[in-house]
């Protein structure tokens, strides 16, 4: 297994993320995870939009409900040519439960937690804990990630207005 050696802290300490790091110009690689409802989804659903691919560790901790919170604002806003993909290792009934009691209704929320597939082709396995790291990539419309951030203190938020500036160059 790669290891992925961004130099990403979580509560001061220095973390493992596992898989393949994600690089800016690298051609997205399609990833199977699953929805709410159980059912598969892969990246390649949403061919021909651009995707936000908002990534946390657990939706049930303050930082990562602001971070969804925060998309489903912007999603708002946003072209029907964008989508903002949720991603974590949740199970969906944990995503659906919070989504609907906080009225998060613009993303779509997605759990990694079966297979670790998106995880590990993106790099952000956090080895010791099991979870994902926090971090947001956008891919164009071409499938090429046109921006990638690994916070580095997994305990705080992602630059949102970047991710989101770059995201609607694309559009």
């Amino acid at each position: 297994m790669d290891k992925n050696n961004n130099k990403v802290k979580f509560k001061g300490n220095y973390i493992t993320l596992a898989g393949r790091e994600t690089k800016v110009n690298d051609k997205a690689v399609d990833f199977t995870v699953i929805n709410i409802n159980l059912s598969p989804v892969k990246l390649s659903d949403y061919n021909n939009k651009v995707k936000i691919l908002s990534v946390f560790p657990s939706i049930d901790t303050g930082v990562c409900s602001k971070q969804n919170h925060r998309f489903n604002e912007e999603a708002g806003k946003l072209s029907n040519d964008v989508v903002i993909l949720a991603i974590s290792n949740d199970l969906p009934f944990a995503l659906n439960r919070f989504c609907g009691a906080e009225g998060i209704n613009n993303l779509i929320t997605l759990s990694d937690h079966k297979d670790l597939d998106f995880a590990l082709k993106y790099g952000f396995l956090i080895e010791e804990l099991r979870l994902l790291a926090r971090g947001v990539i956008v891919i164009d419309k071409q499938n090429i990630v046109r921006y990638v951030e690994y916070v580095p203190e997994v305990t705080t938020e992602p630059d949102y207005d970047s991710a989101l500036e770059v995201a609607k160059r694309y559009v």
